[in-house]
């Protein structure tokens, strides 16, 4: 999974990552079953993992999905972190700004949202979409994004400095993918629900878009919340490595569960 991660200080290009890469995988059935049936394997110690942080409630994780519209957030969330024990986790999207929001700085909403110790916070879209739609629409200036950048750097330091683990995932995929699976919605009348025209209308800022990723990429990739670029064409493998991301981070947490209550032999407790 190293090769997905963004170092910092590189000069990342969207360009040189494939969305359609499938690691050591074939890209056929066979390939796709032995994923799944490795996810699914993940997925099961993702519980005991999260419980751990729980109980010892001196740590929190952070994940952060981004990508351009169709990429999987939602369908990543459903079949990921679904694996988690809800009661610990919260999931929290960012959407236009109310008016009180706007009245505050961009970053305002955002630490709010911030899962507190003992806690997994996903974050569906995050704060850099100020550095994301308020560029391709001009709403900002690049000198106003690199201060941003900037302030989300310290932003995140500040976290992780508090014992939250970051994740970041870009769920990449290609443009020809997304026009598949807007058709997609278009033309299955369950999926008519999922259908939003203004989607249609943002393809049309594709390259600005995929620029203002790679910035965002580059300037806000750190070693205590690097960027991983996770290949999204195909579902199966996203899920994979965004699993696999995921509980190895949390095992190398080397979470422990807390001792009984002091004072108190609990092998001696006879309950009656």
């Amino acid at each position: 999974m190293k090769r997905y991660f963004v170092k910092p200080g590189s000069r990342f290009r969207l360009d040189d990552a494939d969305p359609s890469d499938t690691g050591d995988f074939e890209k056929n059935g066979r390939g796709e079953r032995e994923a799944c049936e490795k996810t699914q394997k993940i997925l099961t110690t993702l519980d005991d993992f999260q419980e751990r942080l729980y109980a010892s409630a001196e740590r929190s994780m952070l994940i952060v999905l981004q990508g351009m519209d169709t990429s999987g957030k939602d369908g990543m969330i459903k079949s990921v972190i679904g694996a988690f024990n809800q009661q610990g986790c919260r999931v929290s999207s960012f959407k236009v700004p109310t008016q009180e929001e706007k009245a505050h700085d961009f970053l305002w909403r955002v630490h709010h949202e911030v899962p507190p110790k003992g806690f997994i916070g996903v974050f569906n879209r995050s704060h850099y979409e100020d550095v994301l739609v308020t560029r391709v629409h001009k709403m900002i200036d690049d000198e106003t994004a690199e201060k941003r950048f900037r302030q989300i750097n310290d932003f995140e330091r500040l976290l992780a400095q508090s014992g939250t683990v970051i994740l970041k995932f870009f769920l990449h995929i290609s443009k020809d993918e997304q026009r598949k699976r807007l058709q997609a919605r278009a033309d299955d009348p369950k999926k008519h629900w999922k259908f939003n025209i203004n989607d249609v209308h943002e393809r049309k800022y594709w390259g600005d878009y995929q620029k203002a990723f790679r910035d965002l990429i580059r300037e806000t990739t750190t070693k205590h919340a690097p960027w991983t670029v996770v290949p999204a064409n195909h579902k199966w493998y996203r899920d994979y490595v965004t699993a696999k991301i995921i509980a190895k981070t949390l095992e190398d947490m080397k979470l422990r569960y807390p001792p009984g209550p002091k004072g108190v032999d609990l092998r001696k407790i006879k309950i009656r």
